[in-house]
């Protein structure tokens, strides 16, 4: 068993794929746990995805030994979208998703994850990086899609897996991981750590 530290839905699910059993290891303050992705000036996407995985690790392990929960390894993750340098993290608003949308329209961009795992006093870390290209949006389908409100709480403003899918051409790399949870990297980590 190892506890998941995240509330993706997506995670979840892609972590029951594997065949691991886990627990939700869920932030006591979500607010500071968002508070834990913000981007540093001049910070490049890649850099940025792995330090904040690393940040979201170290809070998690506090709140396990504070909570006094059986030990087990606890498994983290982040999600970032890059366009160029340009990091697309999670819109404050349906303005700003919109806004995000039309940045993306006929574009290729980057969906990097980070995955991080701590077991037996070491820490296990890996990184999936994909490209998706994206059709050219009308603002028909901006206005549909920010209204359907898939995009909240989504890196670049949408989510592969629902909706958004009709807007996407081509992808190269790992599906799983743009959802959230790249499989092959995970698994290899778990099997590393002895945790799978």
């Amino acid at each position: 068993m190892i506890y998941l530290a995240s509330q993706s839905p997506r995670r979840r699910q892609l972590l029951e794929q594997l065949g691991v059993p886990h627990a939700l290891l869920l932030p006591d303050d979500a607010d500071a746990a968002e508070a834990l992705e913000a981007v540093r000036p001049g910070e490049a996407p890649g850099t940025y995805v792995r330090r904040v995985t690393r940040l979201k690790l170290e809070h998690a392990m506090r709140a396990l030994a504070q909570r006094q929960r059986p030990p087990a390894p606890v498994l983290c993750a982040d999600t970032t979208v890059a366009l160029g340098r340009a990091i697309l993290g999670k819109p404050r608003d349906a303005q700003d998703a919109a806004a995000m949308l039309r940045q993306l329209s006929g574009q290729t961009h980057r969906v990097i994850t980070a995955v991080a795992l701590h077991a037996a006093d070491a820490v296990h870390e890996a990184a999936s990086e994909s490209r998706v290209r994206f059709a050219p949006l009308g603002e028909d389908d901006i206005a549909a899609y920010v209204d359907s409100g898939e995009w909240q709480g989504k890196a670049g403003a949408y989510a592969i897996q629902g909706r958004a899918a009709a807007f996407i051409a081509h992808i190269s790399g790992s599906y799983s991981g743009i959802m959230g949870l790249p499989l092959f990297e995970t698994a290899r980590i778990l099997r590393a750590a002895g945790a799978q």
